[in-house]
């Protein structure tokens, strides 16, 4: 817990001032009320003695004025600095949460990654707007208003304490169950967000498959289990709440009996009693207000714990872009020597165990293989989504972890399997890796990819708008679009993942012109799936059970390696008769 509030306080560092301001405002408004039951005492005292209530009066309605003018800007500056924090700490996360490694998001859910970046941080504001200066401003007021008491009957204040001693010994015994629960809580509400992403993500396969009633079964339990967990946090909090009434409650009639008996025996005056019991009234307001700040406070704690945990969690360093970098021009040759690696949390066998091949510096490299064989892994290395843990990577002849990552990522491109397409128009997916590139470029790459048909037709032109993850491209247009995508990053290595899948037989020939015409000045290597892919690579790599077993052109391998003419047989030429 103290490593939660020294992280809540480092958010509230940059703000300290206004806080403060805030804080010291509200805490003087409430505080303004501490004068009421003193000028009632007066006005009482004015009326006993047959004088003139009204200065009494006036001074009393002034002090209301004042302490509700001062609250209602305290508590402006106090929510202005809550808006501010938030913010602050959803573009810290942010960035946390896209410099991660790929190991760490792989193993997180987007639906609870995304509840920590709204929900838990929306938990900051109150927390530092209301639940901090909720707790100061009521341990402020019963301080002050227990030292008026004192002032006003020793002997009264006595039996008050006891209220006092309740309230704090409930608020000891709940406060860890309440603050357990709200985390509790809010993990529930991240998991069902997860679950919720996880059926949005797969739209169309849900419908597809009829699971639209399992889904929906799934994202109910979840919201009832954080149900569940939010009547816990609701039960704890009436208990304390009762707790704090009834001990007011029980702090009044003992003062009623004990003061009517000092009233009935002339140690004590009815205005005083009368001033003590408004006093004795009052202590609902701070000691609410120090249970529904600590309640606050443990929530906005156990948030605190959780983007805590985003930021703990390993992230890349990409460091700076070497000057004239991007500029540079030119094929880079990849060799991997002996590369083992396993994936993180993975029993299974290593991805890599001992992977050896060079590509030139230009020209096609094909990584063929079945499923299973290590071919998307090596892209995954070369784009450093993953680090190996043994044997050597090289890229232009200098090691991949010797590369400023911002240099490596700028020289390379990349086509995924899926060819994913961002909400937006066709424009900005297509500058997305190059956001300067003119329109000349872009017309240039939309041509070299066949999309400038596309573009003819769209009632935007580039300005179109593509729909979530380009729903409304085809699949062989969204693969285009990556490629294009690519191209205008001007890559010197090119990884492309079977990027001819969706492509009917005229527009794969065409894209197979493109990809032999950047090998000229790029190195190109793909993952291949069709024998035309095959066929056309300057060199051929066959992968199995994470090794290369062999490598060469078409031809040699046909003759001398029995697992690629058995995929040329029946895999590959199965992939090309599907046109």
């Amino acid at each position: 817990m103290r490593a939660d509030l020294l992280r809540l306080l480092a958010y509230a560092r940059p703000h300290a001032r206004r806080l403060a301001l805030g804080g010291a405002l509200a805490v003087a408004g409430s505080g303004a009320a501490l004068a009421l039951p003193v000028m009632a005492e007066h006005a009482v005292r004015a009326f006993a003695e047959h004088r003139s209530p009204a200065p009494a009066l006036l001074l009393l309605t002034g002090v209301v004025l004042a302490g509700a003018a001062l609250t209602a800007t305290g508590t402006y500056l106090l929510c202005r600095t809550g808006e501010d924090v938030v913010l602050g700490a959803r573009e810290r996360l942010v960035a946390r949460m896209l410099r991660l490694d790929v190991a760490s998001v792989d193993r997180l859910s987007p639906g609870d990654l995304l509840t920590r970046a709204t929900g838990d941080t929306t938990l900051l504001r109150t927390v530092l707007s209301r639940s901090l200066v909720d707790t100061a401003t009521g341990a402020l007021t019963l301080v002050g208003t227990v030292v008026l008491m004192g002032v006003t009957d020793a002997v009264l204040l006595g039996a008050t304490v006891l209220a006092l001693v309740v309230v704090g010994a409930v608020l000891g015994l709940l406060a860890p169950r309440i603050r357990r629960a709200q985390s509790e809580a809010q993990e529930a509400v991240g998991e069902m967000g997860a679950r919720l992403d996880r059926a949005l993500q797969s739209f169309r396969t849900v419908k597809a498959n009829g699971a639209e009633g399992r889904e929906h079964a799934a994202v109910a339990f979840a919201a009832r289990r954080a149900r569940d967990r939010g009547l816990t946090v609701a039960r704890w909090t009436s208990v304390s709440d009762v707790a704090t009434h009834a001990s007011v409650q029980l702090a009044f009639l003992c003062v009623l009996g004990v003061g009517g008996a000092r009233v009935a025996s002339g140690a004590l005056d009815v205005a005083s009693l009368v001033a003590f019991l408004l006093y004795v009234f009052y202590l609902v307001g701070p000691l609410g207000q120090l249970t529904e700040g600590w309640i606050g406070l443990t929530g906005g704690l156990a948030a605190v714990g959780r983007l805590a945990e985003v930021a703990d969690l390993p992230g890349e360093r990409p460091g700076p872009a070497s000057a004239g970098a991007v500029a540079v021009r030119g094929g880079l040759g990849v060799t991997f020597t002996d590369v083992v690696l396993r994936y993180p949390g993975d029993d299974r066998p290593p991805a890599h165990d001992g992977v050896t091949f060079a590509a030139p510096p230009h020209g096609i490299t094909a990584l063929v293989g079945p499923s299973g064989a290590g071919k998307s892994t090596v892209f995954a290395l070369l784009e450093r989504f993953y680090d190996h843990g043994s044997g050597r990577v090289t890229v232009g002849g200098r090691d991949i972890r010797g590369w400023p990552l911002t240099d490596l990522r700028a020289a390379l491109g990349y086509v995924e399997q899926d060819a994913p397409v961002l909400a937006g128009t066709l424009r900005e997916n297509l500058r997305y890796a190059a956001p300067d590139a003119s329109e000349e470029e872009v017309r240039e790459a939309l041509v070299r990819t066949r999309l400038d048909d596309l573009v003819d037709r769209l009632p935007a032109g580039l300005d179109t708008p593509v729909g979530h993850r380009g729903v409304l491209l085809s699949g062989g247009e969204r693969q285009r679009v990556a490629l294009a995508r690519a191209l205008l990053g001007r890559p010197r290595l090119l990884l492309l993942d079977e990027v001819t899948s969706h492509l009917d037989a005229v527009n794969e020939q065409r894209l197979r012109e493109v990809v032999r015409d950047l090998a000229d000045d790029a190195t190109v290597l793909v993952i291949a799936h069709r024998l035309s892919t095959v066929v056309d690579a300057d060199t051929i790599v066959v992968l199995e059970n994470g090794r290369v077993r062999a490598q060469g052109t078409h031809a040699d391998l046909l003759e001398r390696d029995a697992l690629y003419a058995e995929l040329a047989a029946t895999q590959l030429v199965a992939a090309a008769t599907r046109e």
